[in-house]
């Protein structure tokens, strides 16, 4: 079951090609940097992650490295999903994230894992929210 929204970020997205060495289609590295609300905090974020088109059309993607900042501390995030072209040139991610930190402020993400929606448009704006899972 999933708890109340506890995050979301508005972020930039720069992509480029990479080589998939898969069936033949395209894969994607993405960096991402914005900021939003995180457990009531101000953050920053910025991510780097790789998306691999699949057989289908929609997409796999993972999250190598991310982190997340705020004048009360800093957590770092991993994260995996699958993805869909828009009908208006952009992508939509649903997933998962784990974060860990050792800061005091941001503690409760430690141990849990959250879902999450990402959606983003034809320009790379994109928004992340988080859930956690119950």
């Amino acid at each position: 079951m999933l708890g109340n929204k506890v995050g979301s970020m508005t972020v930039q997205e720069t992509s480029k090609p990479i080589d998939s060495g898969k069936y033949g289609l395209p894969a994607m590295e993405t960096h991402n940097v914005g900021g939003g609300q995180l457990l009531g905090h101000d953050v920053e974020t910025r991510a780097s992650f790789s998306a691999y088109m699949r057989p289908d059309g929609s997409w796999t993607g993972h999250c190598h490295a991310g982190v997340v900042m705020c004048t009360e501390g800093v957590a770092t995030f991993k994260c995996d999903g699958v993805g869909n072209n828009s009908e208006t040139g952009g992508v939509s991610f649903r997933g998962g994230a784990i974060f860990e930190t050792s800061s005091d402020a941001l503690s409760e993400l430690n141990g849990k894992y959250y879902m999450f929606t990402y959606d983003a448009d034809a320009e790379g704006k994109a928004v992340w929210e988080l859930y956690p899972c119950n």
